[in-house]
C-alpha cells in the first residue's frame, strides 16, 4: 500500500539534537575538532569595557567568519542568512535553533574597531599555524614563496591619471577610510615605499591598489596576496598583502621569512620562488644575510645570441680578482662603483684587443671589451650553483605546492575580487583565506570529530 505524509495535526513536543543532524563526515566536524577559541575572550579583554550592555560574543563572530571562508560565502549578509538555516553552520558556531543570529552590519563595526585594534585576526591565523606545527605537519627544512594577483574593488572608469593624483593635497579628516589607510602606507616598503615609478592610472575608492597589466590580459586594478609556505604539506607560514608589483612582492617575502623566525623560531635551510625573487640584492639577503639557500632562478640578462661573447664566456678568478677573456688575456677593475653602486666594470687593455683574432666576436665596436659584475654577484653565483643540482628539480616541483593553494584559494574559496578596500580590508581577507584553507588541511589531516553528546533540545 503506497504510503503518504500524515499532517493531520502537528505534534505538541519535539525533540530534537542538533549534534545528530550533522553528518558525521561533514567538513565543520574536522575543523571544530582542530579548532581551539577558547583563549579569544583573554585577548580581546582589554578592548571592551566593564560595564554596559553585552556585546555579540567575538567567538561567535570569528567562528561564523571562518565559515563564510571556508565554505566560500562572499557576503556578510550572506553569511547571516546560511548560518540562520543551515544546522551544520549553527553547531559549529555553538548556536541553538533557538539562538539569533547578529546583524550582518556588526561584522563591519567590529572588524574596523575592536578587532582591528587588537590584531585578534592575526593572532588566530599564529595559532592555527602552531597547531600544524604541534600536529607535526610543518618541517621546517624547505618553504616556498610567491605572490598572486587579486582584483580590487576599484572601477577603471572612475579612475584618473596617476600624474593627476595628488596625494598632499587630500584632508585625511574628511577623507575615506580607504584613503587614510593608503596615505598610512606612504612610507611602507609594501606599498608606498616599493617605488617611485608614478602608477598610470589611480582609483580615488582605492588609491593603494595597483594598476597593472602583469596577468597579460587586460589591466585592472589589484593587490597581491603574498604566501609564504612550508612544502612538507603545504602548511600557510605567513601571509601579508602588498601592491602588485614585483618590489613589494620581494619585501613582502622579506617580512614573512623574519616573522615567521621571530614567531614560530623556525628558518628554513632552503627557499624555492621563481624568477621574480632572482634579484642580485634578494638573493644576497637570503645567502649572505640569513643562511638560507636560494632555489631560485637568477635574473640574468647578459646572455647574448648576436654571435658576441657573453659575459659567461670569461671566467673569474677570485683570488686575483679579475676575469680572463677566452684567449687567456686578463681584464681588471679601479673599483669605481656604476649603477647607483651597484656594479663594478672589468676592463681589457686595447693593446691585448687591438690585435685579438677574435675582437669581431668580442668588442667588434669598441676598442676593448668591458665586462659588468654586480657586487652581489658572489651570492648569485651560489643560486646558479644550486640550479644546476637535482635538488633544484625537486624543490621546483615543491614550489607548485603554493601555484596549488591561489587556484584553491580563487576556485575554490572564490576569492579573486576583493569586496573590502584598502591596504587593511586586503590583509584582513587574506589572512582569513589562509586560516580557511590552513584548516581545511588540518582537519583534513589530524581532525577527529568529537563523540556525540546526547544533549536533547525540547521545543
Amino acid at each position: 500500500m503506497m504510503g503518504r505524509l500524515s499532517q493531520d495535526q502537528g505534534q505538541l513536543f519535539y525533540s530534537f539534537n542538533l549534534e545528530e543532524a550533522v553528518p558525521g563526515d561533514h567538513l565543520v566536524r574536522e575543523i571544530a575538532a582542530v579548532l581551539d577559541l577558547n583563549w579569544v575572550h583573554g585577548e580581546l579583554a582589554p578592548h571592551y569595557p566593564s560595564i554596559g550592555r553585552p556585546s555579540i560574543d567575538p567567538v561567535l563572530m570569528i567562528r561564523m567568519l571562518i565559515v563564510g571562508y571556508v565554505f566560500a560565502i562572499r557576503s556578510e549578509r550572506a553569511l547571516c542568512r546560511e548560518v540562520q538555516v543551515n544546522l551544520a553552520y549553527r553547531w559549529f558556531c555553538g548556536l541553538s535553533i533557538e539562538d539569533k543570529l547578529p546583524d550582518h552590519s556588526a561584522f563591519s563595526r567590529a572588524r574596523n574597531e575592536r578587532f582591528g585594534d587588537s590584531d585578534i585576526f592575526r593572532r588566530v591565523f599564529e595559532r592555527v599555524v602552531s597547531q600544524c606545527i604541534a600536529a607535526g605537519l610543518v618541517g621546517g627544512e624547505g618553504f616556498a614563496v610567491d605572490a598572486s594577483l587579486i582584483a580590487a574593488d576599484a572601477n577603471k572608469r572612475r579612475s584618473m591619471p596617476g600624474a593627476d593624483w595628488k596625494e598632499k593635497a587630500i584632508d585625511p579628516e574628511s577623507a575615506s577610510r580607504a584613503v587614510r589607510e593608503y596615505l598610512a602606507t606612504l612610507d611602507d616598503p609594501a606599498y608606498g615605499a616599493a617605488s617611485s615609478v608614478t602608477p598610470k592610472f589611480v582609483s580615488p575608492s582605492d588609491p593603494a591598489a595597483q594598476w597593472t597589466g602583469a596577468m597579460k590580459s587586460a589591466a585592472f586594478f589589484a593587490y597581491a596576496d603574498n604566501y609564504l609556505i612550508d612544502v612538507k604539506f603545504g602548511v600557510i607560514m605567513d601571509v601579508e598583502a602588498s601592491r602588485a608589483i614585483r618590489q613589494a612582492e620581494v619585501g613582502a617575502a622579506r617580512t614573512m621569512i623574519d616573522r615567521t623566525e621571530a614567531r614560530f623560531g623556525i628558518k628554513p635551510e632552503w627557499l624555492a620562488a621563481d624568477t621574480a625573487y632572482g634579484s642580485a640584492p634578494n638573493l644576497d639577503w637570503l645567502v649572505n644575510g640569513k643562511g638560507i639557500a636560494p632555489h631560485v632562478p637568477v635574473i640574468d640578462k647578459s646572455k647574448r645570441d648576436d654571435g658576441i661573447f657573453s659575459r659567461g664566456e670569461f671566467a673569474y678568478d677570485k683570488e686575483r680578482d679579475i676575469y680572463i677573456c677566452p684567449t687567456g688575456k686578463t681584464l681588471k677593475t679601479s673599483g669605481t662603483l656604476v649603477n647607483d653602486g651597484a656594479t663594478l666594470l672589468y676592463r681589457a687593455s686595447k693593446s691585448d684587443c687591438g690585435p685579438c683574432p677574435l675582437k669581431s666576436r668580442c668588442c667588434p665596436l669598441s676598442p676593448q671589451r668591458k665586462v659588468p659584475r654586480n657586487v652581489n654577484e658572489e651570492a648569485r653565483d651560489v643560486a646558479r650553483a644550486i640550479a644546476r643540482t637535482e635538488a633544484f628539480a625537486r624543490t621546483r616541483r615543491d614550489r607548485k605546492k603554493v601555484e596549488m593553494l591561489f587556484a584553491h584559494l580563487k576556485r575554490i574559496l572564490r576569492l579573486d575580487r576583493l569586496r573590502l578596500r584598502g591596504p587593511c580590508g586586503a590583509q584582513f581577507e587574506f589572512t582569513f583565506a589562509a586560516i580557511a584553507q590552513n584548516l581545511r588541511r588540518l582537519g583534513k589531516l589530524t581532525g577527529r570529530p568529537p563523540p556525540p553528546t546526547r544533549a536533547t533540545c525540547v521545543a
